[in-house]
């Protein structure tokens, strides 16, 4: 099925992200080429197999927010996990992008 194939190319990207950085749930999408499936990457994070422990609570809304309160055990456990990893939020409660974004580009990976 197309869905899980494309669920696949998430995780595998997604599972490179690291510590103290942060990917927006577009930003993968876009990586992957598919720019308008943020959404479906949502998915992909909703359904991660917790077997294969999936940094998954590294990848955030465009804003800098963090994900709905059913994921993650909640936006506190989300981040409790990011500031963990050194990872700053602004005043507003959002993460600081400009400082955490991680920079990769599709040819490199």
């Amino acid at each position: 099925m197309m869905m899980e194939g494309f669920f696949e190319q998430v995780y595998r990207l997604v599972s490179q992200i690291p510590a103290g950085r942060v990917a927006t749930y577009g930003q993968i999408a876009s990586l992957l080429g598919r720019p308008k499936s943020a959404k479906i990457v949502g998915w992909a994070m909703r359904s991660a197999p917790s077997d294969r422990r999936l940094p998954c609570h590294r990848v955030i809304k465009k804003t800098g927010r963090l994900a709905p309160e059913y994921a993650f055990g909640g936006s506190e456990n989300q981040r409790m996990l990011l500031e963990n990893e050194g990872v700053t939020f602004k005043a507003d409660g959002s993460v600081d992008l400009a400082r955490h974004r991680w920079e990769i580009t599709r040819d490199k990976f």
